[in-house]
């Protein structure tokens, strides 16, 4: 196996002045090194013999006490003594550091490894495995090291301090001059230290994993990973072809880090950490900060340093400008390796900021991007909590998709699972040895759902971690909020356990308080350090605050979760509920569809038919819906028309916009061959795609439907109890009064002179958006002409008007 040359082909840097061997001086230590040749060899081999047969037995030591007197001998690496006055001592390692580092088990390679002062000068000591011979190289000083076995060399040079040097390897047929990595200080410094030992640092991204970085003018990857119970680690790759015997890391503290900087690695290639359990065996562990990863199946972290240029600068200066409960956001919900299957990341950047922005939408929603091994999983099952996905490109491909949105004025969620993550032996599982990134106790530790393991929230170093990485896709990529995956199961010790499967907290209580506090410094954090960006829950309880500030409590004693806004699952459940059964049977379940202004305002919503309703049997949202084709499609049109009129948020599955009859299935994605004009029922699927355009259209330019939208005073019942008619009518009401009027009729008949009780003040309603419209596939009961109210009060109000309801069919009327 011949080494690959190094990627430095730069010479040796020459020293000048106190810290440089001169000409003369380099003419006599060569003179002096080869009269001692011979003499020191013998002595060499000797001490290696004799430190091998003790191999089992000897304690570790430093240079040996009888060298020179107590009071004289300066310890290894002191600067300025004067090897001439010195006993030189052989350089060679002793045999407990030979053990260590053989066996991956050594904490501190540095400081026997690399150039260091010891009496009778400067010891070099290299360990390069399957190396002939390995010679130092300072100026014209040339040290050929001593063949020490088991891929150790040594050599002792009369210098009175360690020099800027480089080592000439010799490998069967090949020679490589090469940095050694052992001769520079650590990358971390002591702030960052801190900070990832209190686990507050926010930008830990920035500190561990693998950055192209220059040292000292060599330039290189220094790597650093968090495994506290390890023996040892070492880094491994396609440059040290897969074997990390020689590059062993350091540890750095009791902060549980390694760090190695490898001169001559550079951005492109692949790594993983070489980890030795306490039980002693060994592991390979893609990094949990990596950046960027192969392509799935392959498992391999790969060196990244990011090049893009931003171009949103605008989008980001205005992002802020309100926050989002008071602006219109209306989100595609969009599966990228699926939208269009086989488009690269800049490939869709291409398409989908054009379609979304056609269609009105003002954000998107990226189903989980972050690196996951299996496709079927959707991306929920996280490995690579740092890496966009390499299905579809690099890191940087997937930040100008991010930039090409933004400037076409949409913003982007992404679905974040801070929940688990599966138990893949090369991932987070366990990964130096023991519980580590999981909870201690298997019961807590185990998703009793998925087959994945908890994250252990109460261990700081594990909220570090996430709570950066919530930062880190926010900063690094501009990604405008985290839509917060499986919030439910975070909060409750007894999510889905039966009795005797879960510990009370320390209060008695089924809560999981370290989950709490996670939940609330992530936000905190979030909201504090990017601004404009929102966080969204999908929770499906009634656990109280969870769009309340952290620092605001509730009843229940807790302060609230921080997030921005939270999906209201209680509203998509009940109002799917009643939308698929026939309308004959709806009066009997009227209150499916008014329960949800009961608790309207308890949270910042946002109404989400989402990938999960239309995927495992539960049928797309136009196939849920009862009748015939025109039926169906009828109150699919008449449930969109209610749904961007109810208070809260929009989200809607890609798909859905176009009523596919067909589940969503990852394999293939949307049947967009149902828009072809060659299809006979094309224009069936593109009236329902016209009407959502609409929607967004008359929604972003009506601040009624989402100025107040989580106020109690942006809404009011017209009538909300007339469930023999299978009709409901509400207001929806702007900061200043000025209003709107949805009617829905869930009936498939059309009601004529339907009187309705509406202000006093309007002089006269239009209708701005009727589903039943012919250009959207309805039957086209329209109302054209402005409608003047009538004096009789009705429904409590001082005047009515009458209007004739479209059949299945919703209706938006403003002041005209």
């Amino acid at each position: 196996m011949t080494p690959r040359p190094s990627s430095s082909g730069s010479e040796p840097k020459k020293t000048t002045g106190k810290k440089t061997a001169g000409k003369e001086t380099a003419k006599a230590a060569k003179k002096a090194v080869a009269k001692k040749a011979v003499a020191k060899k013998a002595v060499t081999k000797k001490a290696v013999a004799k430190k091998t047969a003790a191999k089992k037995t000897a304690p570790r030591k430093t240079a040996p006490k009888k060298t020179a007197p107590k009071k004289s001998a300066p310890r290894e690496g002191s600067a300025g003594a004067s090897p001439e006055t010195e006993v030189a001592v052989s350089p060679a390692l002793d045999a407990g550091d030979r053990e260590r580092l053989l066996a991956g088990t050594h904490h501190d390679p540095h400081a026997v490894l690399g150039g260091h002062r010891v009496p009778g000068g400067v010891a070099f000591r290299a360990f390069r495995p399957y190396a002939r011979a390995v010679t130092v190289l300072s100026g014209e000083l040339r040290v050929e090291l001593h063949d020490d076995g088991d891929g150790f060399f040594s050599g002792l040079a009369p210098l009175s301090e360690v020099p800027l040097y480089r080592l000439l390897v010799a490998y069967e047929g090949t020679v490589q001059e090469v940095e050694d990595p052992y001769r520079f200080l650590p990358t971390l410094g002591e702030l960052d230290l801190h900070l990832l030992g209190e686990g507050r640092h926010e930008q830990l991204w920035r500190a561990l994993g693998a950055h192209p970085t220059t040292r000292d003018g060599v330039a290189g990857t220094r790597f650093a990973v968090w495994a506290p119970n390890a023996r040892g680690v070492r880094v491994a790759g396609g440059f040290n072809f897969w074997d990390g015997t020689g590059h062993p890391m350091r540890s750095l503290g009791s902060t549980g880090v390694w760090e190695l900087f490898l001169p001559g690695v550079g951005a492109g290639e692949l790594y993983k950490f070489e980890i030795t359990r306490p039980d002693g065996s060994r592991t390979f562990r893609a990094d949990p900060l990596a950046r960027r990863t192969e392509v799935p199946p392959a498992t391999s972290s790969v060196v990244h340093a990011s090049h893009y240029t931003w171009g949103d600068e605008e989008w980001l200066a205005h992002r802020a400008d309100a926050p989002a409960h008071e602006a219109p956001m209306s989100v595609y919900e969009v599966h990228l390796p699926s939208w269009r299957p086989g488009l690269t990341y800049r490939e869709l950047a291409e398409q989908l900021p054009a379609y979304v922005a056609d269609l009105g939408f003002t954000h998107v929603e990226l189903m989980p991007v972050a690196e996951h091994p299996f496709g079927g999983s959707w991306g929920y099952q996280v490995t690579g909590f740092y890496a966009p996905t390499a299905r579809l490109g690099d890191p940087d491909d997937f930040k100008y998709l991010v930039d090409r949105l933004h400037r076409a004025g949409i913003g982007v969620l992404m679905d974040w699972v801070p929940a688990h993550f599966p138990r893949d032996d090369w991932a987070l599982a366990e990964f130096d040895g023991r519980p580590l990134y999981e909870h201690s106790d298997p019961l807590r530790a185990a998703h009793p759902d998925w087959g994945t393991l908890e994250f252990d929230f109460g261990r700081r170093e594990v909220r570090n971690f996430l709570v950066a990485n919530a930062v880190y896709w926010c900063e690094e990529f501009h990604i405008d909020g985290l839509r917060v995956d499986a919030v439910a199961s975070m909060l409750y010790l007894d999510y889905s356990r039966e009795p005797g499967q879960w510990t009370p907290n320390e209060h008695g209580g089924r809560e999981n308080l370290d989950a709490v506090a996670f939940l609330q410094e992530m936000n905190a954090t979030l909201y504090r350090r990017v601004p404009g960006v929102v966080t969204v829950a999908e929770e499906s309880t009634a656990w109280d605050g969870v769009t309340r500030a952290t620092h605001h409590q509730g009843p229940s004693g807790f302060g609230g979760l921080g997030f921005g806004l939270k999906w209201n699952m209680g509203w998509m459940h009940d109002s799917l509920e009643y939308m698929s059964r026939e309308p004959v049977h709806r009066k009997y379940h009227h209150g499916e569809l008014t329960f949800s202004m009961v608790y309207a305002y308890s949270e910042n919503y946002v109404l989400p038919i989402s990938h999960d309703e239309v995927v495992h049997g539960k049928k797309s949202l136009v196939s849920k819906m009862p009748g015939d084709w025109w039926q169906q499609r009828a109150n699919e049109r008449a449930y969109l028309g209610y749904m961007w009129a109810h208070p809260g948020k929009q989200l809607l599955f890609m798909g859905q916009e176009f009523a596919q009859g067909a589940e969503w299935s990852e394999a293939h994605g949307p049947d967009w061959w149902l828009l072809d004009p060659e299809y006979g029922a094309a224009a069936d699927h593109r009236g329902v795609r016209d009407l959502v355009r609409d929607l967004n259209t008359v929604y972003r330019a009506t601040p009624a439907l989402w100025r107040r939208d989580t106020h109690p005073s942006g809404f009011a019942w017209v009538v909300g109890d007339a469930a023999e008619d299978d009709v409901l009518a509400f207001l929806r009401l702007d900061a200043d009064g000025t209003p709107l009027l949805a009617v829905s009729n869930f009936a498939p008949v059309v009601r004529s002179g339907y009187r309705l009780g509406v202000p006093d003040d309007v002089p006269a309603w239009h209708e701005v958006l009727n589903t039943d419209a012919a250009r959207y596939g309805g039957g086209d009961v329209v109302t054209p002409d402005p409608v003047k109210p009538e004096a009789q009060g009705w429904h409590g109000r001082p005047a009515s008007i009458r209007l004739t309801l479209p059949p299945l069919a919703t209706v938006w009327l403003r002041p005209a």
